[in-house]
Protein backbone atom coordinates (compact mmCIF):
# COMPACT_ATOMS: atom_id res chain seq x y z
CA UNK A 1 0.00 0.00 0.00
CA UNK A 2 3.01 2.24 -0.07
CA UNK A 3 3.15 4.51 -3.06
CA UNK A 4 6.37 5.71 -4.55
CA UNK A 5 6.61 9.39 -5.20
CA UNK A 6 8.90 10.87 -7.77
CA UNK A 7 10.33 14.33 -7.78
CA UNK A 8 11.99 16.10 -10.67
CA UNK A 9 15.47 17.21 -9.67
CA UNK A 10 17.46 19.61 -11.80
CA UNK A 11 21.15 19.09 -11.08
CA UNK A 12 21.97 22.26 -13.05
CA UNK A 13 19.87 25.28 -13.96
CA UNK A 14 20.61 28.38 -16.00
CA UNK A 15 24.36 27.74 -16.13
CA UNK A 16 26.06 30.12 -18.55
CA UNK A 17 29.85 30.11 -18.49
CA UNK A 18 32.65 30.86 -20.91
CA UNK A 19 36.23 29.72 -20.43
CA UNK A 20 38.81 31.64 -22.40
CA UNK A 21 41.52 29.86 -24.41
CA UNK A 22 44.69 29.28 -22.37
CA UNK A 23 42.80 29.86 -19.10
CA UNK A 24 42.73 27.71 -15.99
CA UNK A 25 39.16 27.82 -14.73
CA UNK A 26 37.90 26.19 -11.51
CA UNK A 27 34.45 24.92 -10.59
CA UNK A 28 34.03 25.10 -6.82
CA UNK A 29 31.18 24.68 -4.37
CA UNK A 30 29.79 22.39 -1.69
CA UNK A 31 28.99 18.71 -2.22
CA UNK A 32 25.88 18.28 -4.34
CA UNK A 33 26.25 21.71 -5.97
CA UNK A 34 26.41 20.26 -9.50
CA UNK A 35 30.15 20.56 -10.17
CA UNK A 36 30.72 17.00 -11.33
CA UNK A 37 27.47 16.96 -13.31
CA UNK A 38 28.55 20.13 -15.14
CA UNK A 39 31.96 18.58 -15.70
CA UNK A 40 30.37 15.48 -17.22
CA UNK A 41 28.17 17.61 -19.48
CA UNK A 42 31.27 19.48 -20.69
CA UNK A 43 33.07 16.15 -21.24
CA UNK A 44 30.16 14.84 -23.31
CA UNK A 45 29.33 12.03 -20.90
CA UNK A 46 25.91 13.53 -20.06
CA UNK A 47 23.75 15.29 -22.62
CA UNK A 48 22.13 18.47 -21.35
CA UNK A 49 18.34 18.46 -21.18
CA UNK A 50 18.41 21.99 -22.54
CA UNK A 51 21.13 24.26 -23.81
CA UNK A 52 24.45 23.36 -25.37
CA UNK A 53 28.18 23.11 -24.81
CA UNK A 54 30.72 24.31 -27.34
CA UNK A 55 34.31 23.11 -27.16
CA UNK A 56 37.06 24.19 -29.50
CA UNK A 57 39.76 21.56 -29.86
CA UNK A 58 40.40 18.13 -28.41
CA UNK A 59 39.57 17.51 -24.75
CA UNK A 60 41.10 15.11 -22.24
CA UNK A 61 38.72 14.45 -19.34
CA UNK A 62 40.25 13.09 -16.14
CA UNK A 63 37.12 12.45 -14.21
CA UNK A 64 37.67 10.05 -11.45
CA UNK A 65 40.04 7.26 -10.99
CA UNK A 66 39.90 4.45 -13.47
CA UNK A 67 37.12 5.99 -15.52
CA UNK A 68 37.44 4.58 -19.01
CA UNK A 69 39.89 1.88 -17.95
CA UNK A 70 39.13 -1.79 -18.40
CA UNK A 71 39.88 -3.52 -15.07
CA UNK A 72 40.91 -6.84 -16.63
CA UNK A 73 43.51 -5.24 -18.91
CA UNK A 74 47.00 -4.30 -17.83
CA UNK A 75 48.13 -0.71 -17.48
CA UNK A 76 49.99 -0.99 -20.80
CA UNK A 77 46.90 -2.39 -22.56
CA UNK A 78 44.81 0.42 -21.10
CA UNK A 79 47.26 2.95 -22.54
CA UNK A 80 46.42 1.63 -26.00
CA UNK A 81 42.69 1.49 -25.28
CA UNK A 82 42.51 5.03 -23.84
CA UNK A 83 44.65 6.61 -26.54
CA UNK A 84 42.66 4.84 -29.27
CA UNK A 85 39.49 6.38 -27.84
CA UNK A 86 41.14 9.78 -28.38
CA UNK A 87 41.59 8.85 -32.05
CA UNK A 88 45.28 7.98 -32.06
CA UNK A 89 46.55 5.24 -34.34
CA UNK A 90 48.59 2.28 -33.08
CA UNK A 91 51.89 3.72 -34.40
CA UNK A 92 51.10 7.07 -32.70
CA UNK A 93 50.34 5.32 -29.42
CA UNK A 94 53.49 3.22 -29.70
CA UNK A 95 55.52 6.43 -30.09
CA UNK A 96 54.01 7.83 -26.84
CA UNK A 97 54.01 4.61 -24.81
CA UNK A 98 57.53 5.00 -23.36
CA UNK A 99 56.90 8.58 -22.20
CA UNK A 100 53.59 7.56 -20.60
CA UNK A 101 55.15 4.65 -18.73
CA UNK A 102 58.11 6.77 -17.62
CA UNK A 103 55.97 9.64 -16.33
CA UNK A 104 53.64 7.27 -14.46
CA UNK A 105 56.54 5.73 -12.50
CA UNK A 106 54.57 2.46 -12.34
CA UNK A 107 57.58 0.30 -13.18
CA UNK A 108 56.71 -3.39 -13.58
CA UNK A 109 53.12 -2.67 -12.43
CA UNK A 110 52.45 -1.34 -15.93
CA UNK A 111 52.00 -5.00 -16.96
CA UNK A 112 49.64 -5.86 -14.08
CA UNK A 113 45.83 -5.79 -14.54
CA UNK A 114 44.60 -2.45 -13.22
CA UNK A 115 41.93 -4.12 -11.10
CA UNK A 116 44.89 -4.62 -8.74
CA UNK A 117 45.90 -0.94 -8.77
CA UNK A 118 45.53 1.39 -5.83
CA UNK A 119 43.75 4.74 -6.25
CA UNK A 120 47.13 6.45 -6.54
CA UNK A 121 48.23 4.07 -9.29
CA UNK A 122 45.03 4.77 -11.26
CA UNK A 123 45.80 8.48 -10.96
CA UNK A 124 49.37 7.98 -12.17
CA UNK A 125 48.25 6.07 -15.24
CA UNK A 126 45.30 8.31 -16.15
CA UNK A 127 47.23 11.53 -15.69
CA UNK A 128 50.25 10.21 -17.60
CA UNK A 129 48.10 9.25 -20.58
CA UNK A 130 46.25 12.58 -20.63
CA UNK A 131 49.33 14.81 -20.55
CA UNK A 132 51.10 12.87 -23.30
CA UNK A 133 48.08 13.23 -25.60
CA UNK A 134 48.54 17.03 -25.45
CA UNK A 135 44.87 17.98 -25.72
CA UNK A 136 43.70 21.55 -26.21
CA UNK A 137 41.50 21.36 -23.10
CA UNK A 138 42.15 19.43 -19.88
CA UNK A 139 39.14 18.56 -17.69
CA UNK A 140 40.34 17.65 -14.19
CA UNK A 141 37.82 16.39 -11.61
CA UNK A 142 39.49 16.05 -8.19
CA UNK A 143 42.21 13.98 -9.81
CA UNK A 144 44.96 15.36 -7.59
CA UNK A 145 43.09 14.53 -4.41
CA UNK A 146 44.77 11.12 -4.15
CA UNK A 147 48.27 9.83 -4.52
CA UNK A 148 51.50 10.68 -2.80
CA UNK A 149 52.89 14.17 -2.39
CA UNK A 150 55.83 13.53 -4.75
CA UNK A 151 53.57 12.62 -7.67
CA UNK A 152 51.08 15.41 -6.88
CA UNK A 153 53.88 17.98 -7.10
CA UNK A 154 55.12 16.38 -10.30
CA UNK A 155 51.60 16.66 -11.76
CA UNK A 156 51.28 20.32 -10.75
CA UNK A 157 54.65 21.10 -12.37
CA UNK A 158 53.55 19.35 -15.56
CA UNK A 159 50.21 21.17 -15.57
CA UNK A 160 52.06 24.48 -15.29
CA UNK A 161 54.20 23.49 -18.29
CA UNK A 162 51.03 22.65 -20.22
CA UNK A 163 49.54 26.03 -19.28
CA UNK A 164 52.65 27.79 -20.53
CA UNK A 165 52.25 25.80 -23.77
CA UNK A 166 48.78 27.34 -24.16
CA UNK A 167 46.48 24.55 -22.96
CA UNK A 168 43.11 25.34 -21.37
CA UNK A 169 42.06 23.81 -18.04
CA UNK A 170 38.72 23.28 -16.32
CA UNK A 171 39.27 22.03 -12.76
CA UNK A 172 36.66 20.67 -10.34
CA UNK A 173 38.04 20.75 -6.82
CA UNK A 174 37.34 21.34 -3.15
CA UNK A 175 40.92 22.49 -2.62
CA UNK A 176 41.04 26.26 -2.55
CA UNK A 177 44.84 25.98 -2.36
CA UNK A 178 44.88 24.37 -5.81
CA UNK A 179 42.52 27.07 -7.10
CA UNK A 180 44.74 29.85 -5.74
CA UNK A 181 47.95 28.24 -7.00
CA UNK A 182 46.85 27.17 -10.46
CA UNK A 183 43.66 28.91 -11.65
CA UNK A 184 42.92 32.28 -13.20
CA UNK A 185 39.20 32.35 -12.36
CA UNK A 186 36.60 30.25 -10.59
CA UNK A 187 32.85 29.75 -10.67
CA UNK A 188 31.00 29.02 -7.44
CA UNK A 189 28.09 26.61 -7.87
CA UNK A 190 25.41 26.27 -5.21
CA UNK A 191 22.32 24.08 -5.72
CA UNK A 192 23.00 23.73 -9.42
CA UNK A 193 23.32 27.44 -10.12
CA UNK A 194 26.31 29.67 -10.71
CA UNK A 195 26.20 32.24 -7.91
CA UNK A 196 29.55 33.93 -8.55
CA UNK A 197 32.35 34.05 -11.12
CA UNK A 198 35.61 35.84 -10.51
Amino acid sequence: HLRETTELFWALQDVNLAVDPHEAFALIGPNGAGKTTLFRVIAGIFQPTAGSVQIRGRIAPLLGLGAGFHPQLTGRENIYLSAALFGLTTPEIRALEGAIVEFSELGHFIDVPIKNYSAGMHLRLGFSIAVQLQPDVFLLDEVLAVGDEHFRKKCLRRLEQERLAGRTFVVVTHSLDIVEQTCDRAALLVNGRVVAVG
